[in-house]
Order: structure tokens, then sequence, then C-alpha cells
């Protein structure tokens, strides 16, 4: 390489030299090919017209004398002074010569006539205009307008909870996944020769997943957790062939599960009834599965081992939603009996972003493992018999298969399942358990606040991370938290949830009494009450078994330790780093690291989905003025 650089340094040397021999004998100089021949290494400022150009066109609009003793014009034109930093000349690669030059290729004189070859008339249009930034934006005016609309978003302190909390990203996976080409840029592993790294990754994310549930099997992720609860839905239809046609679900579900579950329904012929837990019944004899939220979405911890056991003496699958944090300290799924266990990694560090997009998981055990959605990774050998993982089942069956295919095996968030994996590589079981047992505790503190002020009552049921309040008023409450910055979930008029997590403080909580009083003044903060707080989950509910046991969990707790792990497969992987990528990269590797860039401001990831519109202002001019206009 280096050989090759001194080279070329001495053939534009050569060439310069030759040009001043040329210009000191009284000849016009004439601009080398090899530097001013059109090319994307170029500035767009530069003419393409010829190879000489006259003093006149780079001098101005006066007569000014050359070296020759002439007088020449020179006029400067307003696209000269517009900014040259735009999209095509950074990222359309290919000049106008070598456009014509692959058309000429594929048999036609230029790019307009292979179109007007392959492209039917008919479904053209006259012309593409748009009612907004029809000239497009520079980058740097892009990223000005994206200030712009996150100025626009207001961050306030979310309790909202409903499955999507705050959370802190760890800068070692935020700068070094989150925002590496060497990680987004290849994204889905169909090519396992040049895909060890990320496929390393997914199936630390799978070892998380089955180990937290406590069922054998996992998926590499799907797209979020209503989505995930829609394709167990399915699944529970195909256990049972297609006999069955109705799908219960627990009115304690989070709402949007349900409505994502009854639109989907539709597509299967199948349908989906809600109910309260105690009212399920299975007389009708017609009802393939029933879906349940552990912990509910009011926050509710349940024991679910006799609910289960009725329903598969009724021949009934049990999906179970749930939370990964909280089966840290919660009894797994799997022991309690569930058939399919769904879920987000939302909160293992990965921001809220308005909704998303999240890694959702899917687990279930080894007889229903072909009828699983998604891909799965496995562990298999390479030609010279060594170690080697590949995407498992899906990758073959899902494309022969076709119509019989249980789902499209793009149906994933890799990137976003790799942060995830990695936030429990880096915590690890002691620290992640030392997160939920912070967030659990400040639960426990609120809550024992609440009864020493009085003012509204605190249910009776255990939780985890979410209190539900009953009070006199709960619009109320909501609009004096609303007054400091603060989101509650109000239910109805006199029942409001706070849900914890990873970021909340003491000063939170202290906050949040303030908003309680009713205006009172409070005597005691959060810290005072700690010593007196106990665990709220039974102890016929506290998990006992282990999990991420795997030495992957135990050795990369400190930033440099996973710093080079995280380079370590990255080194394993082909991105658009490297090359242009064969297979596997969709619309990331399309992406322009400008375009990249808002999507780690906090103005962007840090509002919860279901906070208030006027929060989300910037938001709502992307979604309504920007998308669809």
């Amino acid at each position: 390489m280096e050989r090759a650089r001194r080279l070329a340094s001495r053939a534009i040397l050569k060439r310069l030299v030759n040009e001043t021999k040329q210009s000191s004998n009284g000849q016009m100089s004439c601009r080398s090919p090899v530097l001013y021949t059109p090319s994307r290494y170029v500035s767009s400022l530069s003419p393409f017209g010829s190879n000489c150009y006259s003093r006149s066109a780079l001098s101005g609009g006066r007569n000014v004398p050359n070296s020759f003793g002439s007088q020449q014009v020179r006029s400067i034109s307003v696209e000269a002074l517009k900014s040259s930093d735009t999209f095509p000349r950074r990222h359309n690669s290919a000049t106008p010569e070598e456009q014509a030059k692959m058309a000429e290729s594929c048999g036609f004189d230029s790019l307009d006539s292979l179109i007007d070859a392959t492209v039917p008339k008919a479904i053209r249009i006259d012309s593409m205009k748009f009612s907004k930034f029809d000239e497009g934006l520079t980058e740097s005016q892009m990223i000005e307008h994206m200030k712009m609309l996150e100025s626009k978003n207001k961050i306030f302190k979310s309790f909202i909870g409903m499955g999507y909390y705050n959370t802190h990203v760890p800068p070692v996976i935020l700068r070094n996944i989150m925002e590496n080409p060497a990680w987004y840029t290849q994204y889905t592993p169909y090519q396992a020769e040049i895909s060890q790294g990320r496929l390393e990754s997914l199936l630390n994310f799978q070892t998380m997943i089955t180990d937290l549930t406590g069922l054998p099997m996992s998926n590499a992720s799907l797209l979020d957790e209503g989505t995930a609860a829609a394709e167990a839905m399915a699944m529970c239809n195909n256990i049972l062939k297609g006999k069955k046609k109705t799908f219960i679900i627990a009115n304690n579900c989070h709402p949007q599960t349900i409505d994502i579950c009854k639109t989907r329904a539709d597509g299967f012929d199948l349908k989906v009834v809600t109910a309260d837990l105690k009212d399920i019944a299975y007389s009708s004899g017609d009802v393939c599965g029933v879906l349940v939220q552990y912990p509910g979405t009011e926050g509710e911890v349940l024991d679910y081992g006799e609910f289960i056991k009725n329903a598969h003496a009724h021949g009934v699958k049990v999906v179970m939603a749930t939370d990964l944090l909280a089966l840290t300290v919660l009894k797994p799924p799997g022991e309690l009996g569930a058939d399919i266990v769904v879920g987000s990694a939302q909160r293992f560090g990965v921001p809220m972003g308005y909704g998303g997009p999240h890694a959702a998981f899917l687990a279930t055990s080894q007889e229903y493992k072909r009828m699983m959605p998604g891909r799965i990774i496995g562990v298999s050998v390479d030609s010279s018999g060594k170690p080697a993982l590949r995407m498992a089942m899906q990758t073959r069956e899902q494309h022969i298969r076709r119509d019989k295919a249980t789902s499209n095996i793009c149906t994933a968030q890799a990137l976003l399942a790799n942060m995830a994996a990695m936030y429990a590589v880096y915590h690890g079981p002691e620290g992640l358990k030392a997160i939920a047992q912070r967030v659990h505790g400040l639960a426990g503190v609120f809550a024992s606040g609440l009864k020493k002020l009085g003012t509204v009552e605190v249910q009776g049921l255990p939780f985890f991370d979410t209190v539900k309040v009953t009070c006199a008023d709960a619009h109320s409450i909501a609009d004096a938290a609303y007054r400091s910055e603060i989101n509650l979930r109000v239910l109805d008029a006199k029942t409001i949830t706070v849900s914890f997590d990873e970021t909340t403080t003491l000063e939170d909580v202290d906050k949040l009494f303030k908003v309680f009083s009713g205006g009172k003044p409070v005597s005691f903060t959060a810290a005072s009450l700690a010593s007196e707080v106990e665990t709220a989950i039974p102890s016929g509910l506290e998990r006992q078994s282990p999990y991420l046991t795997h030495s992957i969990f135990n050795m990369y707790h400190t930033e440099h330790e996973l710093l080079r792990y995280i380079h370590r497969l990255q080194s394993k992987d082909l991105s658009l780093c490297h090359s242009m990528i064969p297979l596997g990269s969709c619309t990331m590797k399309l992406n322009a690291t400008a375009e990249m860039m808002p999507v780690t401001w906090p103005g962007f990831t840090d509002i919860h989905p279901f906070a208030p519109q006027e929060q989300a202002q910037g938001y709502q001019v992307l979604i309504h003025k920007h998308l669809f206009t």
C-alpha cells in the first residue's frame, strides 16, 4: 500500500513538472486529466466541461489581466455559492461516466434507455415533486433541521410503564455498537462465513432469554412485544392444527398488546376474547390458547401455577408476556408451567425512542421449535471441523416451505438484540439483580411513603416495579405531576399507576411524595424510609434458580474488557467498513452517518410512546408533516 502511494505521488509530481515546463514555453496550461477528470472524489464545485479552463471561468465578473497581458472576463455562478455537502455528492458513488459504462455493458446507450426498456411507461409518473424539501437538504441543513425538531420535544420524567422504561445505555455499548458502522451496517447474519461475530452476540441474546424465562429455546429476537404475542397466538393455533379458533387474552395484559393481537387475529381467522383472570373459562371447547401478563400491566405479581394447570387440563396452551428485569428476582415462567413466553428486551439498555424499535423475544420448549417464528442461531461446525455458528432451521426452511413457513425470517431486531445482549454481558447476573432489587426497593419506598402520607390508598397485591394507587381525583394528581414535569399513568378517574426504572433516584421519589401530598408538607424523605421497607414479592415467587451462568456473562464487567470483546467480535464480520455487503444489511447500510446521528439524541430517545402529544411535537411534525406529505 505504501509503495502504491509513493508511485502515485511520483506520477502526480512528474505531471505537474511537465505542466510547469509547458507554461514557461508560452503554452496555455491544461489541467491534468489525472487530477481533474470527473470523479466521485472531486468537489461538486469543480467544472467538468473540459480539461482546459480559461482564466475567466476561474476569476470573476470583471476583466483582469492574465499572465500574457490580455483581458479576461470572470463571473461567479449562483450554483458555485451553494453549500457543497449534498447527499448525492457524498453517497452516490457512481459518476455519470461509470453509469454510462454500466448501462453499455447491459446493452443500452444510457441509463434512461435502460429504464425505458425495463419499467413500463404505464406505471410511471410524469414527474416527482414533494411539497416539502423537493430540492433536498444538505447534510448540515438536515442536522440543523433535526435539532430544531428535537427542540420541540419535551422530556418529562416518565413513570408510565406499560412495558416501556427509561434505561441507562452503557456508553461503551452506545459508542461501539449503536453508533458503530461495523455493527449497524451488516445487520442480518445470513452468510455465516462473514457473520461469526454478530452470530455469537445473537447466541448470547438467546442464552440470556432462555436462562431468564426458564424455557430451553429462544429465537434471536422479534420486532416488539405486541408482535411477539401475536406470533405466539399464531403458534397456539398451529399447535392445535387450526381446530380451535378462540384465543383468550387476560385483561391484565398491556392494552397495546391486546390491540395488536386483535388486529393480527383477523388474518388467522381467530376470535380474540378479553376477560378478567377470574372469569376465564374453557367450557366452549374451542380455545387454543390464553395470554397472561407477569407482572401485570397494573403492577400485580400473581402466582399462575394453578391457573396454568387448569388451562392444560383443558388442552389450552398458555402464553405469558413478561419482563426480563423482573425475572432476575421472580420465579421464571418456565417453572410456573408456561408453554410460550414473550416480551421485550427494551429496558436492557435500549432507549424508549417514542415506542421503538425494540428487540422482542419468544421462548418455548423443544417440542415446538419448528413452529417458532423468526430466526434461531445454532452451533455447528465449519469445513475444517471447528465449532461455528449459523442461522439454524429458519434460513433453510422458511424459503423452502414458503406458504407454510411460520413467519418471515426478517421479523427481527438484530442490532437492538445485540445491544440488549451486551447489556447483560456487561452487567452480568449479579449486576442485573442489583438493578432489579434497586428498582423494586424504590417502588417499595414509594408505596411505604404513600401509606405514611395517608392521602391515597395503595393496592394490597404484591408488585415488582409498579405501584397501583386509588385516590379521590386521579386527574388532579396527574396535573400536579405534569406541572413538575412528571408523567403518570391514569387508569380511570380514581386510579393511577407509578412505574419505576433503572434511572429513578431517591430525589425523584421525594418529588412524587410532594405531588401526592395534596399540598400538605411532607415530614420524611425517601432515604429516611428505606430501612423500614421490606420486599413485596411473596417467598413462593422469589427466584431460586441460577441464570446467566455461562462464562461470557461473567467476564467483561469493566469498560475496557467489554470494549475488547466487542471489537474482537466485529473483526470476524464483513460490514460496510470493508466493502459492499452481498446479503443481510437491508436498509441499514443505506443510512448516511448524518441520518444516524439524531437517532441517539436524548430529545428523540427519552420519550415514552404514551407521553402526551404536546410533549412530542417534534415527532408529530416528523410523522404527520414529513412522512405523509
